[in-house]
């Protein structure tokens, strides 16, 4: 394994260190109310009480809901310019005895390290350039934390798509630091969507082009195999999929052609090229199938599964191309949206015969979750963000697909909400899927406030049986975990 290879390459620094391109200059009474969805929050957010604002806690509900997501972009002397760049904020919402409680603390980083002391953000990210000063030695430099969050053993991992997790303490909140998995693995690429198996076995990728490291994962948080192949195509990877066997990885035709800062102006929307997936084999990844579909642009795969057949199912979130990703995510740092259909909610299957095929659900959809404890094998049910205006970048609704039945039961939290991900936990003692509760936050624009609201999973559209709402207004994240009080 050549380790260096895989490093964030820092050449061309120099060249492409401009002064931003965005002004944040939109004046308060003329901004869209959605722009508080990306707002700034300028310090830790110490444990403060959320007051009930409808129903009460479901009996046997306990835990913690951890959420990550970016929350500073903008300093004195230079702004992010990409939705994706901003310094990672982990969130808890704890639940106990019909009680929530909030708190939040910045990942501390060293790229939020050096931002904060040029007073400017100087180092270059997904879609900023990044400025002069930046110092670039390895991944994590450039590591804003900001994207995912898993709990692992005793430790709580903050994710990004091209570094090392970051260990934090999961009472305090407390940065312990990035995850060596080994010395000569330090600082490699570790994706913020790894697959877990019931087992608590962990898989993931780690993406230089068209190489990839294999990441197998012990439940304890100890290294198994790292391994690396080679892909078909250095495809933009931000998600993969997985059933109980095999790996699925789904190249589409957003393309690394060349290198440079920032990232995403390395990438060439290839449309001609089509959409392939790579489907290995779990226990020798030397064996592989490659379907291939018509092109389309994706974030975001539910679990895959395998039927009696052989043919592989998963959901998929898909958008006709990479628009938001290259420009969109950076134009709603300032208020602006270009409108567009959001997503459609597909179920993709990969035929024992070779042929791919794509359902629609005929909803839309983004961050499909499921039911953690049916991961890689059969289920029905997914949840997901739904209910979205062509005139705001923003979701205000979740719904429930159920693929058996071919249908979709949804909750409309209103026009001043941005909802974000919903994730399943099991009543107790329960077995069935989805037998159990949804939580998730909301960002009520209107009483800019962030609230926290849980549903009976197979019913949601009756509304939250619960909710809170704190006194801070958190931006939107990006993607959580829950984790069962002991």
């Amino acid at each position: 394994m050549d380790r260096r290879a895989f490093l964030f390459a820092a050449s061309g620094l120099t060249a492409a260190a401009l002064t931003p391109e965005a002004v944040y200059a939109a004046a308060a009474n003329s901004a869209p109310d959605w722009l508080l969805a990306t707002g700034d929050i300028e310090a830790d957010l110490s444990p403060q009480p959320m007051t009930l604002i409808r129903g009460r806690a479901p009996e046997g509900l306990a835990g913690t809901l951890y959420r990550n997501g970016p929350a500073k972009f903008r300093r004195p002397g230079g702004n992010a310019t990409h939705w994706f760049d901003g310094d990672g904020l982990m969130r808890s919402f704890r639940v106990q005895d019909g009680q929530a409680r909030l708190a939040g603390r910045f990942v501390d980083t060293p790229k939020r390290r050096a931002d904060t002391a040029a007073k400017a953000v100087i180092t270059p990210g997904f879609g900023t350039r990044g400025l002069p000063g930046a110092h670039i030695g390895d991944n994590d430099d450039a590591n804003a934390a900001n994207t995912s969050v898993i709990a692992v053993g005793g430790e709580l991992w903050a994710l990004w798509e091209a570094g090392s997790p970051f260990v934090m303490d999961r009472e305090s909140l407390a940065t312990i630091g990035p995850k060596a998995f080994s010395p000569d693995l330090a600082h490699m690429p570790f994706t913020a969507h790894p697959r877990i198996e019931p087992t608590g076995r962990i898989w993931n990728l780690g993406q230089n082009g068209k190489q990839c490291i294999v990441w197998r994962i012990a439940p304890t948080g100890e290294l198994e195999k790292a391994e690396v192949i080679e892909l078909p195509r250095a495809s933009y990877i931000h998600d993969f999929t997985a059933t109980d066997r095999h790996l699925v990885i789904v190249l589409q035709p957003w393309i690394q052609d060349h290198f440079q800062l920032p990232y995403a102006a390395s990438l060439t929307w290839r449309p001609e090229l089509a959409t392939q997936v790579l489907v290995l084999d779990k226990d020798d990844l030397t064996k592989r199938r490659v379907f291939e579909l018509p092109a389309f642009f994706f974030f975001h795969l539910g679990d895959a599964w395998a039927d009696k057949a052989g043919s592989i199912h998963f959901d998929a979130c898909i958008d006709p191309d990479a628009g938001f990703a290259a420009t969109g995510a950076t134009a709603i740092l300032t208020g602006q949206y270009t409108k567009g259909p959001p997503p459609r909610l597909v179920l993709i299957s990969l035929g024992a015969d070779g042929l791919a095929t794509m359902t629609p659900s005929g909803g839309t959809g983004e961050f499909p979750r499921a039911d953690a404890r049916f991961a890689g094998s059969a289920r029905r049910y997914t949840t997901h963000s739904d209910v979205r205006s062509e005139a705001k970048p923003l979701f205000q609704g979740v719904a429930v697909t159920d693929w058996q039945t071919q249908t979709t039961q949804r909750f409309d939290y209103g026009a001043h909400q941005a909802a974000e991900e919903l994730l399943f936990t099991p009543r107790p003692g329960a077995n069935e899927e989805f037998d159990g509760w949804l939580i998730g936050t909301t960002l009520n624009l209107k009483a800019r406030a962030t609230e926290l609201h849980v549903f009976d999973a197979r019913h949601v559209a009756h509304g939250p049986v619960a909710s809170w709402r704190a006194r801070a207004a958190l931006p939107v994240g990006f993607h959580g975990a829950f984790v069962k009080a002991a």
